[in-house]
Parts: structure tokens; C-alpha cells; sequence
């Protein structure tokens, strides 16, 4: 497993860096080294063959075993834009009765079992994460699943359905998750409320107190309102309040007095993090022309782009929030402006790790406190 493990080294520090910036780099990068750390013959076109044509329509890779039939398909997305492809994978499979269909950008594996019953969301084994997996855990998936002498040898295809076996029984098992819901609701759990608290003021600008978002919670699973409003007096007072927590909710979780940050030697302020990211970010890009394109090329949130060339990616579905919550931060380059603190920091964190390094040492902004 040496070998794959080298691979995982330089694959995890590229794809920080954002090195990965197109379909293409992501093939000749990622999925090629791979497959070849797995043992699998790339330059055999009857064992690994690129571009496999299917009825006029094409799957980036087929993997045969043997020669020239195909045993898994892999479809190849930029980092970050998978979402939405597999129901495209799941045709070509489903069509020539391939059993192990893979859909990669690089970051993200999804593993998936076509033959098998339910929705073909069901049907994924497994999702595997470069950046958020450990090395040892992907290494020994990507080996479970993809090797190919275990592919010759039927026991990668015999280990999935094993795996998808215990996905399903835990899949059963989810059927307490309303009740879990409703208890934690029921309960006024404080980090869903500070959770509902942020959401709100995220859409809207402004932001609840926490006893408003506790009555909508117990209200929505009452299925009423309830029968007089809860004031603060009538609340019992906890025995180990503090200092901290007795502010009152719109002070404690709002800043008010702006923020000091540092980038490039520099000594800065805002009035608001998304001000310091917005600063950070244009600074950085000054420095460093290829930023920018690095940084678009990692993953960003589930459905949203961070950072793009193209406003509408900033908020899919949104059109109201692309013309209200983006900023130009250089000519042709939109970043939204639409997060939460917690949400900011994460994406300045990101940033670090894709400046170069002199630069990177040089970021000190702490605005989710």
C-alpha cells in the first residue's frame, strides 16, 4: 500500500493548493495516478479505456476486466461539481450491466452499486472525502474497492455489496430520526437555537433573539401556536449564569465595534466580517495573479460556489441573493457575501491553505469569537 499512499501525499497537498482547475486536470492528476497506484495497467486501452462510447454518448473511463469488458465506469466532474452527475453515470451503467460505478472531481469518490434496488442515491456504498478522510482510511477504500487484482479476482465487487449490505441495515435505522428531531426540538436544544438564530439573520439581516427562534421551535412541533407568549421573567433563572451569558442574545452574537486583522504585513479594519474576507481576498488576489483560480478550484459548499467567474454560481436558484450578496472583488471574479461568521472564517481558512505559503503566514483574522 505504499504506493497509494505516496499518491494520497501529493494528491492531498495539490488539491489544497487548488491545483486542480479544470475536468481535464483532474483526469491526467488524480484518476490516472490512482488507478495506477491501484495496480491497474493505464496505458493498456483494452484494460482502461478513456472515453468509452456508448450509443453515442461517452463515460470518461472504463475499467475491464477482461479485456475490453467494462467491470466498473468512472465519470469525471471538476472539483467541487459532481452534485447532479450521477444520475447521468447511472444510465450508462444501468444500460450495459456494469457493477461498480464510480463518480470522482477529484476530492470526492462516490462509490455506487447500479444492479442494486432503490433510488440510485440508495445505491452509493460509499462516499470518500480525500481532504476529510484520513490517508490510512482512504487508502484503504480506494484498495478495498478499486484495486485491480482484486477487481480480477471478483473480491473488490464481493467487498461493495458487502459494505452497501451494512448501508442499507443502517438505512433502516433511520426511520428514528424524526423522533430524534422532534425530541431536540421539543428540548430547545442551544446550539440549534443559535443555529436557527444565525440562519434568519443570514436571509433577512437581522437576527432573533434566541427565546424567539425557542417558541417558533416548540410552536412548529405543537403543530400550534402556543396559548400566551413566554417572556424572559417567566424563564427560571440557571445557576451557573455568567457574566458572558447574561448579555442580552442581539449583543452577545452580533458584533459591534468592527474588527483588526492582518494580511501582508498589513494592519487592517472592517466594519463586518464579510469586509475582512472581502479585504483578505482582494489583497491576496494583488499578490498572487493565480489566487483566485486556485481557489475556485477547491470544493466549496454543498450547493454553493464561494468564489466564480460566473455570478449565478454564487447562489443556484437564488437570483435575488446574486444581485444583493456579491461583491466584484476583481474584474470578472464574484464572491458571495451571504454567510454567517462561522461560515467566513471557514472560507478565510480555506484561503490559508491555498496562498502561497509566505503569504499564507502573514493572514491573522479570528472574527468567529
Amino acid at each position: 500500500m505504499t504506493e497509494i499512499n505516496e499518491h494520497l501525499d501529493k494528491t492531498r497537498a495539490a488539491l489544497r493548493r487548488g491545483s486542480f482547475t479544470s475536468e481535464a486536470a483532474v483526469s491526467q492528476g488524480i484518476v490516472l495516478p490512482t488507478l495506477a497506484a491501484l495496480g491497474w495497467p493505464v496505458f493498456d486501452t483494452s484494460i482502461v479505456i478513456p472515453e468509452f462510447s456508448l450509443e453515442g454518448r461517452r463515460v470518461d473511463y472504463a475499467l475491464c476486466h477482461p479485456a475490453d469488458r467494462p467491470a466498473v465506469f468512472i465519470e469525471v466532474k471538476r472539483v467541487g461539481l459532481a452534485n447532479g452527475a450521477d444520475r447521468q453515470l447511472f444510465e450508462y451503467a444501468f444500460h450495459i450491466g456494469v457493477p461498480l460505478a464510480i463518480l470522482t472531481d477529484g476530492q470526492e469518490w462516490n462509490f455506487y452499486l447500479p444492479g442494486e434496488q432503490g433510488h440510485y442515491s440508495e445505491r452509493r456504498v460509499y462516499k470518500l472525502d480525500l481532504l476529510e478522510r484520513d490517508k490510512s482510511q482512504s487508502a484503504e477504500r480506494l484498495e478495498r474497492y478499486l484495486n485491480y487484482s482484486s477487481t480480477c479476482g471478483g473480491s473488490a465487487i464481493r467487498a461493495a455489496r458487502a459494505d452497501y449490505r451494512d448501508v442499507a441495515r443502517k438505512r433502516e435505522t433511520e426511520s428514528i430520526l424524526p423522533r430524534a428531531w422532534r425530541t431536540l426540538v421539543r428540548d430547545q436544544d442551544s446550539s440549534l437555537l443559535e443555529l436557527l438564530a444565525e440562519k434568519v439573520e443570514d436571509i433577512c439581516g437581522y437576527k432573533p433573539e434566541l427565546d424567539a427562534c425557542a417558541d417558533f421551535l416548540s410552536n412548529s412541533i405543537d403543530g400550534q401556536k402556543q396559548d400566551k407568549e413566554v417572556t424572559k421573567s417567566s424563564r427560571p433563572v440557571s445557576p451557573t449564569l455568567t457574566a458572558e451569558n447574561s448579555i442580552p442574545p442581539t449583543r452577545r452574537y452580533r458584533k459591534t465595534h468592527g474588527y483588526s486583522f492582518q494580511v501582508l504585513g498589513r494592519d487592517l479594519t472592517a466594519g463586518s466580517a464579510r469586509e475582512v474576507m472581502t479585504k483578505v481576498f482582494q489583497a491576496l488576489a494583488h499578490d498572487d495573479k493565480q489566487f483566485l483560480n486556485r481557489f475556485a478550484a477547491r470544493k466549496h459548499g454543498k450547493k454553493r460556489r464561494y468564489l466564480s467567474q460566473n455570478r449565478a454560481e454564487l447562489y443556484p436558484n437564488r437570483p435575488d441573493l446574486v444581485e444583493a450578496a456579491a461583491v466584484e472583488l476583481t474584474p470578472g471574479w464574484w464572491m458571495g457575501t451571504n454567510y454567517s461568521r462561522r461560515d467566513i472564517q471557514k472560507i478565510l481558512e480555506l484561503a490559508k491553505e491555498v496562498a502561497r505559503p509566505e503569504a499564507s503566514s502573514t493572514i491573522v483574522a479570528e472574527i468567529d469569537q
